[in-house]
């Protein structure tokens, strides 16, 4: 079945059309003139702000006139994860869809559908003749997944809109009004490199799930980087080591699915059976039902490349085993949801240059930074470097908001159930944009994805005709000014 003959049909084509159109974050060019051209070929007011966002609006449809405005909001740049067997360039295809059933899923790559069906959602909106709305302002927002620049970058009067409308939540049964903040930690350290003293031994990591490193934070899905940190650790008991190489993990918002090291030790044959059949079999068993794809490689190698030194070596794995990930504090106050946490998302090292990027979320300011000084103390312990960057605040509930209680009601009356009021663990915009509009009423809601941010990522074909008919019944029923 082709995508423009499921429904609804006017969501799956935007789509269609928008997924044929690269969208790396920071790389948004391409798209920003699609969307800048859709406004425009429409006759509708488009403009484009200085950091990228475009912003398009639309008059109320008659009889609608007097109701409270609305923005329409998502971000037009998606994550790039692919498996490692794929030959795909993000920033020159088009993503390849097919549909699984009720899933509309992609070809080894992410679907996009993070934030790309709220994306073709809004546009569907604006370009309806039929569909009864208050006065609209599209809000097309960039970088979202690696910095929020484009939300940090909105600035005051720039929007006139009284309820913002953010589409990218991924339960259809939940009604979101509240997010964590986050911030980047970057380790860096440069070191001396020398001619290896041993044999070089290869240790990869592969066949993880990876997910959501803020919504799947909790669910104990294996991180690469940790499990390497594991064995590493695991062999300073028997060898010294000398660090060649080592390539973990992508972006800082996706839990790493895969990870290899390039080592020098002095009896490669014993350590590869010391691991072999002592943690690499512990770690398998653990993870066997949460991670039946995992696999481990450890094996005799070559390499031409430099090392550095065993004494360096060795503060790093350190660094690396002692690093907090995963969960570090749940809410006291809101049921199972994860307050606080830390991804580490990427360790590189090549030429003697290390890199270490993680992700600390919380909903609570005081121990974002808490974790994150946590991993800025046991870096420096070891002379590395370290920088915060990429701040965000997190977005404070208000259950008994107008529009909170106004969904409430159209969810149980249209689907016969209650709708889980909620807030998330992952970074939404509507905690920086409401910085700049604080009297702005704000939710968040969108149709059921899984596997945000991986290559397995898959849209829900009911949950999108759900999600369609829930929005226009809100816009319907917008409160008077």
């Amino acid at each position: 079945m082709e995508l423009s003959n499921i429904e609804p049909q006017i969501i799956w084509k935007n789509f269609s059309k928008l997924n044929a159109v690269p969208r790396p974050s920071k790389k948004e060019e391409k798209v920003i003139a699609f969307i800048k051209a859709f406004g425009e070929n429409l006759g509708l007011p488009t403009t484009v702000d200085e950091v990228g966002n475009v912003i398009i609006k639309k008059p109320a449809t008659a009889g609608m006139e007097n109701r409270k405005s609305i923005v329409l909001q998502s971000h037009l740049d998606m994550v790039c994860q692919k498996n490692s067997d794929v030959n795909f360039d993000f920033e020159t295809e088009g993503i390849k869809m097919e549909i699984d059933g009720d899933w509309v899923k992609a070809k080894g790559t992410t679907l996009g559908a993070d934030n790309g069906l709220g994306v073709a959602t809004i546009m569907s909106i604006l370009e309806s003749s039929d569909i009864p709305h208050p006065d609209l302002e599209a809000l097309f927002t960039i970088d979202e997944e690696t910095g929020m620049t484009g939300a940090l970058g909105l600035k005051p009067g720039q929007l006139t809109g009284q309820i913002l409308l953010n589409l990218d939540t991924e339960e259809d049964d939940e009604i979101d009004i509240g997010c964590a903040g986050g911030i980047d930690v970057t380790i860096t350290q440069n070191y001396g490199l020398e001619d290896s003293k041993g044999q070089i031994v290869r240790i990869e990591i592969k066949g993880l799930q990876g997910g959501h490193s803020g919504m799947d934070i909790h669910k104990g899905f294996g991180n690469s980087n940790i499990i390497l940190a594991r064995l590493l650790y695991n062999g300073l008991a028997k060898e010294n080591i000398q660090l060649i190489s080592v390539d973990g993990g992508g972006l800082r918002n996706a839990i790493p699915r895969e990870a290899v090291a390039t080592i020098s030790v002095r009896n490669a044959n014993e350590f590869i059976e010391e691991l072999a059949n002592g943690l690499k079999k512990e770690i398998l068993e653990e993870f066997a039902t949460v991670e039946p794809g995992l696999q481990i490689n450890i094996e005799n190698s070559t390499s031409s490349d430099k090392a550095i030194s065993e004494e360096d070596s060795k503060k790093i794995i350190l660094v690396l085993k002692s690093l907090h990930n995963g969960v570090y504090r749940m809410s006291p106050d809101v049921k199972d949801l994860v307050e606080t946490s830390n991804n580490v998302a990427r360790v590189e090292l090549k030429g003697g240059s290390l890199r270490i990027l993680n992700l600390s979320r919380s909903s609570v300011d005081s121990n974002k930074y808490a974790v994150a000084e946590q991993l800025k103390s046991v870096a420096e312990l070891a002379g590395m470097q370290v920088e915060f960057s990429g701040s965000y605040p997190g977005w404070k509930p208000k259950p008994g908001s107008e529009i909170v209680q106004l969904m409430e009601k159209i969810y149980t009356e249209k689907f016969k159930e209650t709708p889980h009021v909620v807030a998330c663990h992952a970074g939404l915009e509507c905690g920086i944009i409401g910085a700049n509009y604080p009297e702005m009423e704000m939710v968040s809601f969108g149709p059921t994805i899984r596997g945000a941010h991986s290559p397995d990522e898959k849209a829900n074909i009911p949950s999108a005709q759900k999600f369609w008919s829930f929005l226009k019944e809100i816009l319907a029923n917008i409160p008077q000014k």
